[in-house]
């Protein structure tokens, strides 16, 4: 039987200059703007399949009138303003199990290959493993996934460097938990990521 589900949705309020900033670095901040916009549609879409709550962490301020539904099974918060992204997670991932979910799995929207069977897999995982993880290819996450709340996991983390996923790996084994990992896809954050998406879909969400 599934159990109680929550995904947790971490995003940035699009505003230009201030989101995709690796990215803009090299194809200005309106094309960047554009395709975080285009990415947050998308997370929209594939989400919307996912069998389970879902929570939408705003970074700046709870948007209402966005993308969003504003009726369950969405629901909206404010990130942490803590400015440690594992201060930021840990506190989502509370949240969830103060309100009785099971099964919680965390996301961001930068990953243009994942997609609801990834996220599927990943919810499927945890009725028989304590934790699950989505390794990126930069050394990050893009998902991780746990049935009850594992502070450790979230501490002595320097965030966006390739060493989280290893790391995050090393604390499962250490922690005794078992884990299931998923395939390894790619987070957008920098020009040269853009080449894992073909050609003319990159047209389309630059635009």
């Amino acid at each position: 039987m599934n159990k109680k589900r929550l995904l947790i949705i971490f995003v940035k309020n699009p505003e230009l200059g201030k989101c995709k900033t690796r990215l803009a670095a090299t194809i200005g901040d309106e094309k960047a703007l554009n395709f975080y916009k285009n990415m947050l549609k998308r997370t929209k879409v594939v989400t919307e399949k996912v069998e389970a709550d879902k929570a939408i962490y705003y970074s700046s301020f709870i948007d209402k009138g966005d993308l969003w539904s504003n009726d369950p099974p969405f629901y909206k918060f404010l990130q942490n303003q803590n400015p440690d992204l594992g201060i930021k997670m840990q506190s989502a991932f509370e949240e969830a199990f103060i309100n009785d979910y099971e099964s919680v799995c965390i996301i961001g929207s930068d990953c243009y290959a994942l997609n609801e069977k990834v996220i599927e897999q990943a919810f499927t995982s945890l009725e028989t493993q304590d934790t699950v993880l989505g390794s990126s290819n930069d050394g990050g996450y893009y998902l991780l996934g746990m049935n009850e709340l594992h502070t450790q996991l979230f501490r002595n983390k320097e965030w966006s460097t390739d060493s989280v996923a290893p790391e995050t790996i090393q604390d499962f084994k250490r922690l005794k938990l078992d884990y299931f990992l998923l395939e390894e896809l790619t987070d957008i954050d920098n020009e040269e990521d853009l080449k894992s998406i073909p050609d003319d879909l990159v047209k389309q969400l630059l635009n």
